[in-house]
């Protein structure tokens, strides 16, 4: 069964500035990342705004990311949906174009009224890509499913043979370390939460999956650096830096402030799509002007 190590990146879905899609820019952004030392995509997600796509825009983007990363890095497919059908649809095109595993959000406007019943329907999704690896993306401050994670491993783990683990976005370490042991540690169980990286690490992560880190991976990197061979002061400071650069970028709104992060380290993803509102060039300007303030284009960026 796969297994991610590291930080994986949850890609960019670029848009022209009329907030149509606009792929060219996928390989430089792979290019990029592959660069920066990222072990992986995780594409059409939250940072994706897989959401707010169509179908059609969705296997548009899988596609691209799939290609542009040729083999050099696994691609994990978002497939998550409000609808079962579509979802099925995304998770057996993500198995056609060489996709390396699948994930997916319970739906999230009639949402699931159990673990059996969430389960129920992470059986339709998977059973559309029975070659890929699946995970189940716990996002409950955007899904407002909140469901015991380790009911779910326990009941899904007897239902989903393709069930790989889970890409855990929430702040509840205890639980996360309680989803890490289970079965000796059978489930990859990815951590997402940037400013909270170091908590993941201390509590067993192998892998991890993030926003920032298509803009700050070698900042990141350092902290994974640190952290393994012993050297907590160091990993702090870069966990301190790392919440520092978030704080200021969620003055901003989360994804509009991100994808124009994106533009000032020469990567333009163009702007978000409604009903995210783009940074005005005032607010660019100040956005510089914040993250300058706190050293981010030094300790941020790849240093000498």
């Amino acid at each position: 069964m796969l297994r991610l190590t590291g930080m994986v990146a949850a890609v960019f879905t670029p848009m022209r500035p009329d907030g149509s899609l606009h792929l060219d820019p996928v390989g430089p952004i792979v290019d990029h990342l592959v660069g920066e030392g990222v072990g992986g995509l995780f594409a059409c997600g939250s940072t994706g705004e897989g959401p707010s796509l169509s179908t059609e825009e969705r296997l548009a983007t899988a596609a691209a990311y799939v290609e542009a990363a040729a083999g050099r890095l696994p691609v994990v497919v978002h497939v998550g949906h409000t609808s079962l059908a579509e979802a099925r649809t995304l998770a057996a095109h993500a198995q056609q174009i060489g996709a390396s595993a699948v994930a997916a959000v319970a739906p999230y406007y009639f949402r699931p009224s159990s673990v059996e019943n969430l389960v129920d329907c992470l059986a339709e999704i998977t059973a559309a890509a029975p070659e890929l690896p699946f995970y189940y993306y716990h996002i409950p401050g955007l899904t407002g499913v909140r469901l015991d994670m380790l009911e779910l491993l326990r009941q899904a783990a007897e239902r989903l043979p393709t069930l790989a683990g889970i890409k855990y976005t929430d702040a509840t370490v205890d639980e996360f370390q309680t989803l890490l042991d289970f079965q000796d540690g059978r489930f990859d169980v990815l951590f997402g939460r940037d400013e909270m990286l170091l908590s993941g690490l201390a509590a067993g992560a192998g892998g991890a999956i993030g926003s920032t880190y298509n803009f700050a991976a070698p900042l990141y990197g350092r902290l994974i650096q640190a952290f393994r061979r012993g050297d907590l002061e160091v990993a702090r400071r870069c966990q301190a830096q790392s919440v520092a650069m978030i704080r200021v970028l969620f003055r901003y709104g989360a994804m509009p402030a991100f994808k124009a992060t994106m533009h000032l380290i020469g990567l333009d993803c163009g702007p978000p799509r409604l009903p995210k509102i783009p940074l005005t060039p005032d607010e660019l300007t100040m956005l510089q002007s914040d993250l300058e303030s706190i050293g981010f284009f030094t300790w941020a960026r790849p240093q000498g």
